[in-house]
């Protein structure tokens, strides 16, 4: 059985999400909290398997909450939110950055159209991250000081031609995106094309978060958009995003029918195609298989592929997948990454 701690301060929503985790026979509600100071002091004392955090509540915001529980009791942490304007989201990427595995939209009342959709996604969400292995935040900021690339000298030797940079995440993939995009150099030019799996609606302010501690260019693109030097581009939210001979931008709305909706490997697979070996492709944390096939065709052209190694992974399932069929040519550390993308833009 999961553990689960529902924390709002509406009881509207805790008695709302306390029904919807009480209908899966898989979970149980654990406790509940009206603040984030309550959610401390059941974390600390229950045990819990996964917590369902709301960001925007009185006295200790969802933040506040999240980073004091990575510190003292870690847990896997959802953020739970309703939409809002995406410069008012910088709180939900902040807990992500402490520890937060994940972000879920509310769903909606009884009789929403998008009620039940979202309700399942809500459950299948607390279900896997229950399952993944979290530390506390004063440890994963002593890891992340050391490198745990394999490899490492004979990433050295390598300068290739570059002309694009890809990159697909998910889970956990917004704090590695910020890391390595708040590191590149200030003469960095490469144009920058990602896939970050998010929860419908969050898109924005991810992307609104991010520009504030980077130098380039971040935006999302619409077809027929020119690939510029210096920008860094995010896929929309349930599209593919195709590059064009012409080094335009192709995006169209994935088939709510597909069996797989994979736009990671989409992404690849079409860099591979038009860029050749003139590109480095790059795969970070998350859960599933998206992205392995697209980066082995992009090492079958000869392009650098990169993949995130397990020490650093929130979730270890694309990198681990991708290594499975042979698809990198490097395991590197994030900041290993980053390091090599700089080197490959002097």
């Amino acid at each position: 059985m999961i553990n689960v701690l529902i924390v709002d301060d509406s009881l509207t929503t805790r008695e709302f999400l306390k029904h919807i985790i009480d209908s899966d026979p898989q979970l149980q509600v654990a406790g509940e909290a009206k603040n984030g100071k309550e959610a401390v002091r059941i974390a600390e004392t229950a045990k819990l398997d996964v917590i369902l955090m709301d960001i925007q509540m009185p006295g200790m915001n969802g933040y506040e909450a999240t980073r004091a529980i990575m510190e003292k009791c870690p847990v896997p942490i959802i953020i739970h939110s309703t939409l809002v304007a995406p410069e008012q989201t910088e709180n939900i990427f902040k807990s992500m950055r402490v520890g937060a595995v994940a972000i879920s939209q509310k769903p909606p009342g009884l009789g929403h159209p998008e009620s039940k959709i979202l309700v399942d996604k809500l459950l299948r969400t607390v279900k896997l991250m229950s399952e993944v292995k979290v530390v506390r935040l004063l440890r994963q900021k002593s890891a992340s000081q050391k490198s745990h690339s394999i490899h490492k000298k004979n990433l050295l030797t390598h300068k290739p031609a570059t002309s694009i940079i890809a990159i697909g995440s998910s889970t956990g993939g917004p704090p590695i995106l910020q890391s390595i995009l708040s590191n590149l150099n200030q003469k960095f030019t490469i144009p920058i094309v990602i896939v970050q799996h998010i929860a419908n609606g969050f898109l924005e302010g991810m992307v609104d978060w991010l520009s504030k501690t980077t130098h380039l260019t971040l935006t999302i693109p619409k077809t027929g958009d020119r690939i510029k030097d210096g920008h860094v581009y995010f896929a929309p939210e349930d599209h593919h995003i195709d590059i064009t001979p012409s080094r335009t931008f192709q995006i169209r709305k994935i088939n709510a029918h597909e069996n797989f909706k994979r736009p990671i490997s989409h992404l690849f697979s079409s860099i591979a195609k038009i860029y050749k070996k003139y590109a480095v492709g790059v795969l970070l944390t998350g859960m599933g298989n998206d992205g392995a096939i697209g980066l082995k065709e992009m090492k079958e052209q000869s392009a650098m592929t990169l993949v995130q190694d397990k020490e650093s992974s929130v979730v270890f399932g694309m990198p681990g997948e991708a290594i499975k069929i042979k698809a990198e040519t490097f395991i590197l550390s994030p900041t290993d990454i980053t390091s090599f993308l700089n080197k490959v833009s002097q």
